[in-house]
């Protein structure tokens, strides 16, 4: 019986330490998604900045995989379509590797597909319109990461309105209580303007990261995507010769084939 009775104290007070412990648990991890008052009612301005952050959050992580996905190699510089037109041009079959461009929707075949259609007004006119469509193409891929950019610039900002209102209702306990504020009235202001400055760092600094890395990954496959296109319409360049005489019949006999089939198509 008395190691009963000194059994009970023991586990009443494991008991009440143990729900102490996960009340607490609660609370903090609460901290970090509602804002609460000085009196325990939810504080709607610091919750509604909390969640329009992490609503933002989610639109950022969803964007950059998203972006990710689309700005794959193969969507921009797919090796199949380079060594199908490469093997179709070495074997004079020009019909068939300007239809196998068209029905690609890489940022290579598109551009490829704008050079052959100016065909008829020459090589140069070719290089123009893959050097114009190149850039028209690149711009739109970037500017549509540009969103991530504008998430990494506002979100700080987000944070920081929440970090200042926050501030003002921890001044505001202050004042209301005659310079001697109680803590707990204090932690309300102070907990909102922390958790606001935390979320707005939270979606400012990947979405900052992923702009970066996306950027450069487009600007790296686009160029290297530009330069392949042109050595590929470099076999419709014309042969240069000494004599006027012997250019022209050059550009009869040696590149009259290809053009004709590319205005053909």
């Amino acid at each position: 019986m008395d190691a009963k009775r000194r059994l009970i104290p023991i586990l009443l007070v494991a008991s009440f330490g143990t729900t102490t412990f996960a009340q607490s648990e609660h609370s903090f991890g609460e901290a970090f998604f509602v804002s609460r008052s000085s009196d325990g009612s939810i504080e709607l301005i610091g919750s509604g900045v909390t969640w329009l952050l992490l609503l933002l959050s989610i639109c950022s992580i969803g964007l950059m995989v998203h972006l990710a996905l689309a700005n794959r190699r193969p969507s921009v510089l797919p090796d199949e379509l380079a060594n199908a037109l490469r093997k179709n041009i070495k074997k004079k079959q020009f019909q068939t590797a300007i239809s196998v461009a068209e029905k690609d929707s890489s940022y290579l075949g598109k551009i490829l597909v704008a050079a052959f259609r100016e065909a008829k007004f020459g090589f140069p006119a070719m290089m123009r319109a893959l050097e114009q469509t190149a850039d028209e193409l690149a711009t739109a891929r970037l500017r549509r990461i540009e969103l991530l950019n504008v998430f990494g610039q506002v979100s700080p900002m987000i944070g920081l309105f929440g970090t200042v209102y926050g501030m003002i209702l921890a001044f505001g306990a202050i004042v209301s209580s005659g310079g001697s504020a109680d803590p707990v009235a204090l932690a309300g202001g102070i907990g909102t303007a922390l958790t606001t400055t935390f979320w707005g760092l939270v979606v400012a600094i990947p979405a900052l990261a992923g702009y970066a890395i996306l950027r450069n990954k487009i600007d790296e496959l686009t160029v290297e995507a530009t330069i392949e296109a042109e050595d590929i319409l470099n076999n419709f360049r014309p042969c240069p010769r000494p004599s006027q005489q012997s250019t022209k019949t050059s550009l009869a006999s040696k590149t009259a084939l290809p053009l004709q089939t590319v205005e053909a198509s």
